[in-house]
């Protein structure tokens, strides 16, 4: 599978499935749809235990399909799923702190970056990348218009990419590839409909090979 290097790509966010089993279907099932440069796996309401025997599940799932897997909140569960990366939505502080601790082993990136001077405290610390919106935050079709406006603005002075949540409409990816955004996150417009998941990312890719603005080199 080759890589769109110049355009935005997609980020999924693990579906809030109960069953271990189930939940890694659907996510390996999806991933067969195209490409996908990561997958962030929130811990939703589970117990750290319960929580560990998820990611051990998906986290090879997610790497043999090409994509970095991302565990939220507990760099415990990261080390021990063997996950490439750590996201976390705490403030600079919390950030600053784990990249210090784990990379450049572990990618380490997110924020709670609900403005620009926040946005600008993350940046500082250096994250491999910043995330624009909530995990759980697809409640409309469309992405939030301020993440759009915060994503376009970060796109277009820093050099750390971002990620920017979308919203249950799987076309909400283009308006966030049009704001320059390197990434779009998707969690219900792809997973809605687990059936349908692996055709929704082939429609999403084909959208943005179609439509999304190339970056310049």
């Amino acid at each position: 599978m080759t890589e769109p290097e110049n355009r935005c790509r997609l980020v999924l966010i693990a579906p809030d499935i109960a069953d271990a089993d189930e939940q890694a279907r659907i996510v390996a099932d999806a991933l067969k749809g195209g490409d996908v440069a990561s997958v962030i796996v929130p811990q939703y309401g589970l117990d750290d235990g319960t929580f560990q025997k998820h990611a051990e599940k998906l986290v090879p799932v997610i790497q043999d399909a090409g994509a970095a897997a991302l565990i939220a909140g507990d760099s415990r569960v990261a080390g021990r799923a063997k996950a490439d990366g750590l996201h976390l939505s705490g403030n600079a502080e919390a950030l600053s702190e784990a990249i210090d601790k784990h990379a450049p082993k572990l990618i380490v990136g997110g924020g709670n970056a609900a403005d620009r001077h926040t946005a600008l405290e993350i940046g500082e610390a250096r994250p491999d990348y910043i995330f624009f919106g909530k995990l759980d935050g697809d409640i409309k079709p469309e992405a939030h218009p301020k993440n759009l406006a915060l994503g376009e603005w970060w796109a277009s002075m820093i050099e750390i990419p971002c990620i920017v949540m979308g919203g249950t409409d799987p076309a909400s990816a283009l308006a966030v590839a049009e704001t320059g955004a390197e990434f779009v996150a998707l969690r219900l417009a792809v997973f809605d409909d687990p059936a349908r998941a692996p055709s929704i990312i082939a429609e999403i890719n084909a959208l943005l090979d179609e439509k999304a603005p190339r970056f310049e080199d």
